[in-house]
């Protein structure tokens, strides 16, 4: 069924609203010459908390976690949702913990840091490898889901979706880099918050007959095993969701990885004015995280009741959105669109970033800041054409696309968490050890997925962590320290946080224990 008129303009109003936001904050003040290379790739250092809030919400937040992660609230039920309040917690670790050693020694990429801390070799190596998986998994899958959505809502050509959705999200920073997608986000945000809770309240709404707490009520009396959080041995989800694995397990090693050694989420908090606000910045974060379940798991869970049998679960926040009323269904397909074009952006952004600051500028000649400048505008457009071009094959024939990325990644994580933890907080860990912990990651990664099919990836993501740790310790132990190769300071960093943020990370706290004892 086509978009109303209405629906259409809205989108449209959307579109051109969003796009001139974008390059009105990325013009260039009068007298401030062309940007360098801190302008584009770190905002100027000069983003306010509720940017780097609402930024690396936004950056998270995408297709894969809409559509994927309504999909497995399809399938699985709130269980899922652990990803998204672990993460609420995860976050508070990395602002207490993580951010004052990369703000202190001005880290403006995660190789950069893995150069100041172990050596030039292992910089190279991972910056090629976190390339890799942002073009190929993270991107793919991104406008992939993304496609699906539009074509589902909108009966658009999935291809025209595909390559409208990538160009468009391309266009909208090109310009401005960080800033254009950091500046923005808030709005991007609140659009996507207001959206997912009209889609929440009136899908609730239609199960109730009109009234939300009688359709909450029967959701959960006519599905309730969709309303555990912790998966027991027999589930038939059981290796997705491994128990008591999500609290205690291989869920935090994920989660460590991705919230504080991910260059495309970890880049907006070292574009922090300070460390006050970047920690102010990832405490809104926090509590952010804490909505997400409701916004995007519940219509997943909600539609297996309302349109059961679909094809694919992946199918399901779409057709819940088909459910909206004139006007409305535009409103809550552009917050959809938004939150793909978001995520989109700053996956460009860190793609162009890591290849020109973290390789391109390290070969050859020095070269000026605007050169860099133009080398990280070309890669932007070179990384979506890729991942247009190999989004179908790649990620199309995944059953559950969420699940896919998560276990994908879950090959590396523990290897990238192992050499980030050790670099920040062990001086005697070396190169040599990192290098162990990386390959040692990958390698086990698979004999285990071979030859131990049964073990769940988050448990096994939780075993390769512990033999990779272990391995790093010893060849770091048993060879040279090469004191010329750490130039990372940590003596004089204070963790201490300031009560607002410690009376924020309580709450944040306290509300997890409620959920988790609410729905075990």
């Amino acid at each position: 069924m086509p978009l109303a008129t209405i629906d259409i303009a809205v989108i449209i109003a959307y579109a051109i609203a969003i796009f001139g936001l974008a390059q009105w904050v990325s013009r260039d003040k009068a007298g401030a010459g062309p940007k360098n290379t801190t302008d584009y790739f770190l905002a100027s250092k000069n983003l306010p908390w509720w940017a780097i809030g609402a930024s690396l919400i936004a950056a998270n937040i995408s297709a894969e976690q809409i559509v994927g992660m309504s999909g497995s609230g399809y399938a699985i039920g709130l269980a899922i949702a652990s990803y998204e309040w672990m993460a609420a917690l995860t976050l508070l670790i990395v602002g207490k913990f993580f951010l004052p050693i990369f703000l202190r020694n001005e880290i403006y990429t995660m190789p950069q840091f893995l150069e100041k801390r172990y050596g030039s070799g292992i910089r190279t190596l991972m910056a090629i490898f976190w390339l890799v998986l942002y073009v190929f998994v993270n991107l793919t899958s991104i406008i992939w889901l993304g496609s699906i959505a539009v074509t589902k809502v909108a009966g658009v050509d999935q291809t025209v979706a595909l390559v409208a959705l990538g160009t468009f999200a391309l266009l909208y920073q090109i310009r401005g880099g960080l800033k254009a997608v950091a500046l923005t986000d808030i709005v991007q945000v609140t659009l996507l918050v207001l959206g997912g809770l009209i889609i929440a309240w009136l899908t609730l709404g239609k199960l109730g007959s009109g009234d939300v707490f009688a359709g909450w009520h029967k959701l959960v009396t006519t599905i309730p095993d969709h309303f555990h959080m912790i998966l027991k041995k027999g589930d038939p989800h059981y290796t997705d969701l491994p128990g008591l694995s999500v609290l205690i397990g291989g869920l935090w090693i994920a989660n460590l990885s991705y919230w504080g050694f991910n260059q495309y989420i970890i880049q907006r908090a070292l574009a922090a004015k300070n460390i006050a606000e970047a920690q102010k910045g990832v405490l809104f974060a926090s509590f952010l995280k804490l909505l997400m379940p409701l916004i995007i798991v519940l219509p997943g869970i909600a539609a297996v009741v309302l349109a059961p049998g679909l094809a694919k679960p992946d199918e399901a926040y779409p057709t819940m959105m088909r459910l909206l009323p004139t006007g409305l269904l535009g409103l809550v397909f552009a917050a959809l669109i938004a939150a793909i074009i978001a995520s989109t952006a700053s996956k460009i952004n860190s793609i162009a970033t890591i290849f020109t600051l973290d390789i391109y500028s390290k070969f050859g000649p020095k070269r000026d800041e605007r050169h860099l400048v133009m080398v990280g505008r070309i890669t932007a457009v070179v990384a979506i054409i890729i991942a247009i071009l190999t989004a179908r094959p790649l990620v199309g024939a995944s059953e559950q696309a969420f699940q896919f990325i998560q276990e994908f990644t879950g090959f590396f994580t523990p290897g990238i968490t192992v050499i980030f933890l050790l670099g920040l907080f062990w001086k005697r860990a070396n190169e040599a050890g990192a290098v162990t912990a990386a390959i040692a990651s990958v390698v086990l990664s698979w004999l285990f997925k071979v030859q131990w099919a049964s073990l769940p990836f988050m448990d096994r993501m939780g075993v390769v962590f512990l033999i990779a740790l272990a391995l790093a310790v010893i060849v770091s132990l048993v060879t040279p320290a090469r004191r010329d190769t750490d130039t990372i300071t940590t003596g004089d960093v204070h963790y201490a946080t300031r009560t607002g943020f410690n009376i924020g990370a309580t709450a944040v706290i306290l509300i997890l224990i409620a959920l988790y004892a609410t729905w075990w």
